[in-house]
């Protein structure tokens, strides 16, 4: 019996978060042993180069020797207590000091919890109850944000996952991606119920979709014209795209800021922070609650911490761009010279594969007219390489500091061997 039959018995699918389980390639999923570097090994003893790198949090690499100390070190003083600790206010200090719009910041224990928390927050302080968000743009499994718009942009949202009830989905509008049109006509319409507007401003979960000129500046210019707070989703572009994340690459401002992955360094962790007026409405200062038993966890919060001191070297995201530009020039290179259709985004250390020759990628609607099924063929051929890839074709990729020449070179010679077959399949 494999690993995965095993799990299969005890865990819903196997898994514990569903795209593990290669429902979107196909085959068994690869049990990981151990991890150090660009590398991962997995349980029967194979290595492979990675670039999922625990979907974002592993920027130093896996099992960084100054992370794991401060891990270890940490965990030797009790893993818990449910009471403050300094470290808590080391971390925080070290957030707002990287991030200028945050002036007050909230540990949580993930993205989702993040998410929630800044979508009640902004709910509780502009006393209204309509949210925006934006086709593709994931932000964890909280109720109001698993729905889908409907055919029109202003049409109510509906439920995209049983047990969201349809009274609650009814307060999400959700828009397409990059559309500065349907959220001019949105706010013109409803801009007096808005309580926020949510967006990742690079979109990872359809894939790597960067901003178009001038989208989220104008997201920006509507919620200050009508009084909503605006949220971005840093929960992957945190500390990745540049030091102060996407806020600081494309100089917008947002009134609240939900980060996760990066800011935990592997281990459990979200937060949530913004403008002193809007955080101070929260419990115990103010009347929304909010609360976590494990929140700012110190062993977490020691992951973090040495994460975020490691990546704040000089000149440490210019590096890690470098090394990811290097790497989908060579992809795009390589699928050219063997006629296949292929498109590449990269925004810092994050990229996206798209098997079209569509140029550029920045709606939800190109992104879904990708051919999926080549992707599967190309990731099959990559993780035989011993290249490891997202397994789906909607998930962004990721580059740590621990991908030097070596693991490039070989990525780009894997690649040219996919692209080959796959020419060889459409032939």
């Amino acid at each position: 019996m494999s690993l995965f039959e095993e799990a299969s018995r005890y865990i819903p699918g196997g898994v514990n978060s569903p795209v593990r389980a290669f429902r979107g390639v196909g085959g068994e999923p690869v049990f990981i042993a151990r991890a150090a570097g660009a590398r991962i090994e997995s349980a029967d003893g194979r290595q492979y180069i990675d670039y999922v790198g625990s979907w974002g949090p592993m920027i130093l690499g896996h099992a960084h020797p100054e992370v794991i100390r401060a891990v270890q070190e940490r965990a030797a003083d009790g893993l818990s207590f449910g009471a403050p600790t300094e470290i808590e206010t080391v971390l925080a200090r070290k957030v707002i000091e990287l991030v200028p719009s945050i002036e007050l910041v909230r540990m949580v224990s993930s993205g989702t919890e993040a998410t929630m928390s800044a979508i009640r927050l902004a709910r509780g302080y502009t006393g209204r109850d309509t949210i925006v968000k934006f086709e593709g743009c994931y932000h964890g499994h909280s109720d109001s944000l698993l729905v889908k718009a409907g055919s029109g942009a202003l049409t109510l949202g509906v439920p995209t996952s049983p047990g969201v009830p349809a009274e609650l989905a009814r307060f999400t509008t959700t828009l397409p991606f990059n559309d500065i049109a349907a959220a001019g006509e949105c706010f013109a319409a409803m801009g007096s119920e808005i309580a926020c507007v949510i967006v990742e401003p690079v979109a990872g979960n359809m894939n790597c979709v960067p901003p178009a000129p001038g989208f989220l500046e104008c997201l920006r210019e509507h919620c200050t014209a009508h009084g909503a707070l605006l949220i971005f989703d840093e929960v992957m572009t945190g500390f990745r795209v540049a030091l102060g994340g996407a806020q600081e690459l494309y100089g917008i401002t947002p009134d609240l800021t939900t980060l996760g992955k990066i800011i935990g360094g592997g281990m459990p962790v979200g937060a949530f922070g913004g403008r002193r007026a809007v955080m101070e409405r929260l419990a115990p200062l103010g009347p929304v609650y909010q609360a976590g038993t494990l929140s700012g966890n110190p062993v977490a919060m020691a992951a973090g911490l040495a994460t975020l001191e490691g990546i704040s070297q000089p000149g440490f995201h210019d590096r890690l761009a470098a090394t990811t530009r290097q790497l989908v020039d060579g992809l795009q290179a390589a699928a050219d010279d063997a006629g296949i259709p292929f498109t590449t985004n990269c925004v810092g250390g994050m990229f996206g594969m798209f098997f079209t020759g569509e140029k550029p990628i920045r709606h939800y609607s190109q992104v879904m007219a990708c051919d999926v099924d080549s992707f599967r063929h190309f990731f099959h051929s990559m993780l035989d390489a011993g290249i490891y890839l997202a397994p789906s074709a909607y998930e962004a990729g990721f580059v740590s500091a621990a991908h030097g020449e070596q693991e490039i070179a070989a990525t780009i010679a894997a690649a040219r061997g996919a692209f080959a077959s796959l020419a060889a399949r459409d032939n």
